[in-house]
């Protein structure tokens, strides 16, 4: 990978990162402020479990992908970004322009999936 690509992926994922963040933060506002609202029946009380369920959710894909991008930036930093973790080829370019903190190239990815 040539450097101004590590460069534009760097960037990608910092951004994503930024967004990230942001997003994470919001929940976690919200999910405070639900769990400070008054329930004045059953049925506020549902509602209120299910939005911060909802809200619970979201964060823990946020933070799941924030792991996976900041194992992205660590990789670009040691020169190993790019290069699939299974089969060790590289991943294309392509699917890093889609996915940028993807850790298999597509063959790999869709043996990880059926095994998991």
């Amino acid at each position: 990978m040539e450097e101004k690509e590590y460069i534009y992926f760097k960037e990608e994922l910092e951004g994503r990162k930024k967004k990230i963040l942001k997003i994470v933060t919001d929940n976690e506002k919200e999910i405070k402020a639900l769990s400070t609202t008054e329930a004045n029946d059953e049925a506020d009380y549902a509602t209120i479990s299910t939005d911060s369920a909802i809200e619970q959710a979201i964060n823990n894909q946020q933070l799941t992908e924030l792991k996976d991008i900041e194992y992205a930036l660590f990789k670009i930093e040691n020169k190993t970004y790019g290069i699939c973790e299974m089969c060790e080829d590289p991943i294309g370019i392509q699917r890093l322009k889609v996915k940028p903190q993807a850790k298999y190239c597509i063959v790999c990815r869709e043996i990880v999936e059926k095994t998991s």
